[in-house]
């Protein structure tokens, strides 16, 4: 069976940013949700249990095609859900190999923040905006729902949610305010981290 990870912060640690309140909502609530119904679907199939839920996602095609696309649904709410909280801190600066990178080729860090930004804000309903690696490239994309890259063979670095849940409590529906909020609670050591892992596969 697989578990709801905790936090890696206290619930209150990404504030003024991101609220206390929105953070109990959205780990405990809907993460919790998205764990317990890929649970009922992998039942139907234990054996999947051996496997990691990453690996579950990027082997989507190899699901049996009863449970695929609550596993693609409920697998993708778990994992990318783990990874949000993985790229979020308070304090940190973009450096390092990923920031020469971005501004490679963005052209600067504040055109990637802009092309970030409306990857996310355009994002029509609920989904998120990633910055990825991609045969080798850095990439901007937007997937909708709990979709992930990672099931199109890509890198997540960082990524936000844009589901309403992720902002409503705070921002109500000014999803392009949260966004902007967002880059003052991104972990850029955990990005940095990410992409030299990435440039190592």
């Amino acid at each position: 069976m697989y578990q709801l990870k905790p936090l890696p912060y206290a619930y209150n640690a990404l504030e003024p940013y991101i609220d206390e309140a929105t953070m109990k909502l959205h780990h405990d609530k809907h993460h919790q949700a998205y764990v317990d119904k890929l649970n009922a679907a992998v039942e139907k199939h234990p054996e999947l249990f051996k496997k990691e839920v990453l690996v579950l996602l990027k082997e989507l095609d190899k699901i049996p095609e009863d449970i695929r696309t609550a596993v693609r649904n409920h697998g993708g709410g778990t994992w990318n859900h783990d990874f949000f909280w993985s790229v979020m801190k308070t304090g940190t600066k973009p450096h390092g190999e990923v920031l020469d990178a971005i501004e490679k080729k963005f052209g600067s860090f504040d055109k990637f923040k802009e092309a970030f930004t409306n990857a996310a804000v355009g994002q029509f309903g609920s989904g998120w905006a990633w910055l990825v690696v991609d045969k080798g490239a850095l990439e901007i994309v937007a997937t909708a729902n709990q979709d992930s890259p990672v099931s199109s063979g890509k890198t997540p670095l960082v990524c936000i949610d844009v589901w309403e849940h992720s902002y409503y409590l705070k921002y109500q529906n000014r999803r392009a305010e949260y966004i902007a909020a967002f880059f003052n609670v991104i972990n850029w050591d955990a990005v940095e981290k990410n992409y030299k892992d990435a440039a190592k596969n």
